[in-house]
């Protein structure tokens, strides 16, 4: 896939130039990478057993050849005050307490990584973000806000949302039965939730036929949108003040 700042719809930002991100979005399956400037996307396996620091060591190897002064880093769980604060649940062990910073040798920001593809994905109002990918994502964006959440562990029906609606939904109930259920969750969340807008996001999103009334497709490339505009809300680069744009640590 080829993904500049530019393509990938900054509608109107400019990138600032001294700043060059590496951004890293952490999944279940897959950890994806795309530094400013650069075309190409770059990926590697995840999976169950990696480890944060394995994570370091693969973005590390795989970036070796790219420039990039910062680094926003999307992590599959909650995130308070830059850090993660519990263990994923589809990845291995060691993520709390890591210092990333130390272990990029570079500033780094973590942030849930559905508000980072929110973030991303957000055109204004008062913007619900669901991501269906091994799990369930979730974040809100109101007036550029982002407010990460955990809404896929709520209870719903034998489980919870994730259960049904995630990797493992898809798997059990095949894609029919699975598009019930997606179209389901978003109804009784945006009835509960009431937002102006809702993207529907995550790799499993392309499993989805006909989105459902008021939502729209997402894109996994606005995920690295999000973490560039992370560090760029803090000089105003999405048009409003930095005290209005992106509480990113969750």
């Amino acid at each position: 896939m080829n993904w500049t700042p530019l393509e990938l719809g900054l509608r109107g930002h400019q990138a600032l130039a001294f700043m060059s991100v590496l951004a890293i979005d952490v999944g279940g399956t897959h950890v994806k990478i795309l530094a400013s400037g650069e075309k190409d996307s770059r990926r590697f396996d995840s999976g169950a057993t990696m480890t944060a620091q394995q994570m370091v060591d693969g973005v590390s190897k795989l970036a070796k050849d790219w420039k990039y002064d910062r680094v926003t880093v999307g992590y599959p769980g909650p995130v308070l005050h830059n850090r993660p604060v519990a263990e994923p649940h589809n990845l291995g062990k060691g993520w709390v307490g890591m210092d990333f910073a130390a272990g990029f040798g570079r500033p780094v920001k973590v942030m849930n990584d559905a508000a980072m593809q929110a973030l991303g994905s957000y055109k204004g109002g008062k913007m619900l973000f669901l991501g269906l990918g091994t799990g369930l994502g979730s974040a809100m964006v109101v007036d550029g806000l982002v407010e990460p959440m955990e809404l896929g562990h709520l209870p719903y029906r034998k489980s919870t949302y994730e259960d049904y609606v995630g990797l493992r939904g898809l798997t059990a109930h095949g894609e029919k039965k699975w598009r019930k259920h997606v179209e389901d969750v978003v109804e009784r969340l945006v009835a509960a939730l009431e937002p102006d807008d809702v993207v529907l996001g995550g790799g499993n999103a392309k499993h989805i036929e006909e989105m459902p009334p008021g939502c729209r497709a997402g894109d996994n490339a606005n995920a690295f949108l999000g973490a560039f505009r992370a560090w760029e809300a803090e000089h105003d680069a999405i048009g409003k003040p930095p005290s209005q744009i992106a509480q990113v640590g969750g």
